[in-house]
């Protein structure tokens, strides 16, 4: 990462996502764990840890604080953030900065980022003289970079990104997320604008590490001892301007594949380049519709969510991964089911796809319980 200052040693350029450590039943951190992990990391070479103040219900820092205070301070490069969304004054942000300082056990944070920004949140922190205040922290040493994570339009974004000199920025991208959020337009303006970027989810949440068959098919050609995962690495590494990758690394196993992709990085070739876009047009026609995620057809008078359905029906389909799928269904409203639907038409008639929406809610629920279940989902992409 090109930044004044920096000194000889930079970031690897694999880092460390640290809101999936390993569990205990009970679901907190297994800290002992969670330390041979990152003791592991060190070793094979990773020196950027990125957390937040919300990872693991608030044990995220406190956790990788103790853990990395065994190493010397100066052997490693330390990311956290603040949860703007609970920021009311300035005042709450200095409070929560220092509370955080004290909870990694460290005098000074490397990179530090608003969390998650978009418009309206970027516009509140200006508003609440956050902005100026952590710009005098990084005055007085107690930030050394100063930048954002971003979920929002591109649009959203741009804005953002032109507002002042960043030090950073974050952004989610993979290859097949290059028209979400910031996207591949996002990165190519902060390129443009010579701001360093950080990748978060480059394997989409883990979507991209188990893949069907037919649809990973070009990358075994080529490679057949590779994981999809390290390809999905590879692919966000790729793009010169990108810094950093994160990746949650939950288990051995998922580290000591990271660690072997990034050991002597190569670079893709034409043909891989060509046979990851080929994988991501393959999962695409696993589409169940259309859905775009615009919104235009909400609110529903019934309480459905319409675009959140969708993407869980299409995410099954597309990427064949249970205990995902799983996760997102249990986290779905029990009161924004699809079988909710009044079939009224409303949205259809707002839906600038033109989708079948009464028809394809119908299917949903039915296609989840039995995708669940291990049987055929019974349907066909529409």
């Amino acid at each position: 990462m090109n930044l004044p200052g920096m000194g000889a040693a930079t970031p690897s350029l694999l880092g460390y996502g640290c809101m999936r450590f390993p569990l205990r039943p009970d679901g907190t951190v297994d800290e002992a764990q969670a330390a041979r992990l990152i003791h592991r990391a060190v070793q094979g070479g990773v020196n950027y840890f990125d957390t937040a103040w919300p990872y693991h219900g608030g044990e995220g820092e406190p956790v990788l604080g103790r853990i990395l205070s065994r190493y010397p301070r100066e052997t490693y490069y330390l990311a956290t953030k603040l949860p703007c969304w609970e920021i009311s004054s300035r005042e709450d942000a200095a409070e929560r900065f220092a509370r955080q300082l004290e909870r990694l056990r460290t005098d000074y944070v490397d990179f530090y980022l608003l969390h998650s920004l978009s418009r309206n949140t970027w516009r509140r922190m200006k508003e609440l003289g956050v902005v100026e205040l952590l710009e005098e922290a990084q005055r007085r040493g107690r930030i050394r970079w100063f930048g954002f994570s971003f979920h929002d339009s591109f649009s959203a974004f741009e804005e953002i990104l032109r507002a002042r000199s960043w030090d950073l920025c974050q952004i989610q991208l993979n290859y097949m997320d290059t028209e979400h959020q910031a996207g591949l337009r996002g990165y190519a303006l902060a390129e443009a604008l010579g701001i360093p970027v950080v990748v978060m989810e480059p394997v989409k949440g883990g979507s991209l590490a188990q893949l069907p068959d037919d649809a990973c098919a070009p990358l075994l050609r080529l490679d057949p001892e590779a994981t999809p995962a390290s390809w999905a690495l590879r692919w966000a590494a790729n793009l010169p301007h990108v810094q950093v990758v994160l990746s949650g690394m939950g288990s051995m196993e998922q580290l000591e594949d990271n660690l072997h992709t990034f050991q002597d990085f190569r670079p893709l070739d034409r043909r891989e380049r060509e046979a990851v876009t080929e994988t991501a047009e393959r999962l695409r026609r696993r589409l169940k519709n259309g859905c775009t995620g615009c919104g235009y057809c909400m609110p529903c008078p019934a309480g459905v969510d319409i675009p959140g359905s969708f993407q869980i029906w299409n995410g099954m389909s597309m990427y064949q991964n249970r205990e995902i799928t799983r996760r997102q269904w249990e986290g779905l409203d029990q009161e924004e089911r699809p079988d909710l639907c009044h079939r009224c038409g409303q949205c259809e008639r707002r839906c600038p796809q033109h989708l079948r929406i009464r028809a394809q809610l119908a299917q949903v629920t039915g296609d989840v319980a039995r995708f669940l279940r291990g049987e055929p989902d019974g349907s066909e992409p529409i």
